[in-house]
């Protein structure tokens, strides 16, 4: 089953009610810019009730030490891992400027939260290529916590304190129009091509995945790769003439960190004579090919 974007991002809709605007903003940027990395995410919680952040905090935890907490009211749940040290109205999640998600699976119903799982084949972990792309929109990650790591969890808290919160401070306008301003310049990048263009995005995808299925099932040998590619050479191509005509769109002043390799192994390949300027789909499309082993230098053709 081969989800849209609209399809997906669908699917978290209910979960992004109630967050800060700048957070549901940047929430939904995520979920898009991950679909085009190929690595559709579902956000699994938004804005949580003080009894439901209460209920996570007694995970792990005896009845005495709700008691000594101040939460005799709450049941003890022992038996359970601990998932949090933040009881009710001490988690940006009370106040609507934390998300938590999960990987959502090519059948569009169940999920994963696997740290490794790689779905789109390109050797980055999908959690990986998900983190990269919260932290690029602002969010801090809850993986980088020092206490209990929480790897699902992103948050932007606008420089304030869960105590400032509850007294009923609110951001400032200065820190809301920083954050609204990352999330809009990421925004405009994903807007740069036309609809025509990401329906065309789409499909050179789907041509790549066919032509990586071919690659997976060959030998190591040369001589086999060297045919495989004459065979493939006219697919390879159509691709690489359709990937020129987005390179002049959504142009990017730097290469990727990511996409370095691919970069470096199209250029050896004489596909591309001017590695930098590419944009970000360009560059993507780029290292699906690298990934499924289609750039050939001009040594390996010999």
């Amino acid at each position: 089953m081969s989800l849209t974007l609209d399809q997906v991002k669908s699917k978290s809709s209910t979960r992004l009610i109630g967050l800060h605007p700048v957070v549901m903003a940047a929430a939904t940027v995520l979920i898009e810019r991950c679909y085009t990395r190929g690595v559709p995410i579902l956000i699994t919680q938004g804005l949580r009730t003080t009894a439901e952040q209460n209920g996570l905090f007694a995970q792990g935890r005896t009845q005495a030490e709700l008691n000594a907490a101040g939460l005799s009211s709450v049941k003890a749940q022992p038996d359970k891992p601990k998932v949090t040290n933040a009881k009710g109205g001490t988690s940006y999640h009370n106040f609507g400027l934390a998300i938590d998600f999960a990987l959502l699976l090519p059948d569009g119903k169940q999920v994963s939260w696997d740290l490794k799982r790689d779905g789109d084949g390109d050797k980055v972990a999908d959690w990986t290529e998900v983190v990269q792309e919260a932290k690029a929109l602002g969010f801090e990650w809850g993986g980088d916590f020092v206490s209990i790591k929480d790897a699902p969890h992103f948050q932007i808290t606008f420089g304030m304190t869960t105590s400032q919160l509850r007294a009923g401070a609110k951001p400032s306008e200065i820190a809301m129009a920083k954050a609204t301003a990352i999330i809009d310049r990421l925004k405009e990048e994903a807007d740069e091509l036309s609809a025509e263009e990401k329906k065309e995005l789409t499909a050179l995808r789907s041509e790549v995945k066919t032509l990586s299925e071919v690659v997976a099932g060959l030998t190591n040998s040369k001589d086999v790769l060297k045919q495989a590619a004459t065979e493939q050479g006219k697919s390879n191509a159509n691709v690489l003439i359709r990937l020129d005509k987005l390179e002049s769109k959504a142009s990017l002043t730097e290469i990727p960190t990511w996409a370095n390799d691919a970069v470096q192994a199209a250029f050896d390949a004489g596909l591309v004579d001017t590695p930098t300027g590419g944009s970000y789909d360009f560059y993507r499309m780029l290292k699906v090919l690298y990934t499924a082993g289609l750039l050939i230098t001009r040594l390996e053709a010999e």
